[in-house]
């Protein structure tokens, strides 16, 4: 017998589907990881292909011999050590009749020299010369006993402008000086 043929309908074509939202799920505990067994097999190693081996090059001169370096000379050694201090808040003509009393004697001499002043330029002086002394026997390994003020400086610094009110409405300028200082001591030979 013929075999009969069935007509074969079309299937219907899905429109794709809109997902909806998800919705907010509490969030579970995390449950630690479970060991996996012993028993599983490793992945094998995967083995690279062998790369291509670049044309060879032709044979290099044969490199001439360097010159050995020069020693490097030796750093001077260090004769002095400084301290710098900005703005100090005295004029700097005031500054000038302390440093005056103190350039030139030993450290300690100076030190006590400024102990007995009376004025408001020597607490900073004195200041400045312990800081350059500590730098020369800390930093550069100098002896704190040799140590004299081979140099002190005072420069001008910030100046304060400032204005004072006079007779009539009118005003008058004020300057308020500071003073810069310098301070090198070194080690009497």
């Amino acid at each position: 017998m013929a075999e009969e043929k069935k007509p074969v309908a079309p299937a219907p074509e899905e429109a794709p589907k809109k997902k909806a939202p998800a919705k907010k799920k509490a969030a579970a505990p995390k449950k630690p990881a479970e060991p996996k067994p012993e028993s599983a097999p490793e992945a094998a190693p995967v083995e690279e292909a062998p790369k291509k081996k670049a044309p060879a090059k032709k044979a290099a001169k044969p490199a001439a011999k360097k010159p050995e370096p020069a020693p490097e000379p030796e750093k001077p050694q260090v004769t002095e050590a400084r301290c710098f201090v900005r703005d100090v808040r005295v004029t700097p003509r005031k500054v000038r009749l302390v440093a005056d009393v103190v350039r030139g004697k030993d450290v300690k001499e100076a030190l006590g020299l400024l102990k007995q002043t009376v004025r408001a330029a020597a607490l900073p002086i004195e200041k400045a010369i312990r800081s350059a002394a500590a730098n020369a026997t800390n930093n550069f390994g100098m002896d704190a006993d040799l140590l004299y003020v081979a140099e002190i400086q005072v420069g001008d610094g910030l100046k304060i402008k400032r204005y004072r009110p006079r007779a009539k409405g009118s005003a008058s300028g004020l300057v308020k000086r500071n003073a810069n200082l310098t301070v090198v001591v070194k080690e009497r030979k």
